[in-house]
């Protein structure tokens, strides 16, 4: 059975840094590709950055020169460094594993920019 643990969010002052981590631990030799999602209160969810399993990798925007994501050597962790963060960025961000068609989600870690 797949499972996703995200860690590394927090509250930091605008223009800081966070790392967020997402750890997969089952099937991970058919992942085809991970992303991280986020959600504003009031707000819809939004792609923040993919990389697929060859390392391609894709960003939102509004993120792009800020945000960059990685995948571990073990290739069951994908992280997603942030840097100069803005108080817009504050929501909570989610993990997604993708196994071809298949799907499945982190409960999500919560990120809090202050200004």
């Amino acid at each position: 059975q797949v499972q996703l643990v995200e860690s590394g969010g927090g509250l930091v002052q605008a223009g800081g840094s966070l790392s967020l981590s997402c750890a997969v631990s089952g099937s991970i030799l058919s992942i085809t590709a991970m992303d991280w999602y986020r959600q504003a209160p009031g707000k819809q969810r939004e792609l923040v950055a993919s990389i697929t399993s060859g390392g391609n990798t894709n960003y939102a925007d509004s993120v792009k020169g800020r945000f960059t994501i990685s995948r571990g050597n073990a290739k069951n962790t994908a992280y997603l460094q942030m840097n100069s963060l803005k108080p817009e960025d504050t929501a909570v961000y989610y993990c997604n594993v993708h196994f071809g068609r298949i799907v499945h989600r982190g409960q999500g870690t919560q990120v809090t920019v202050s200004s």
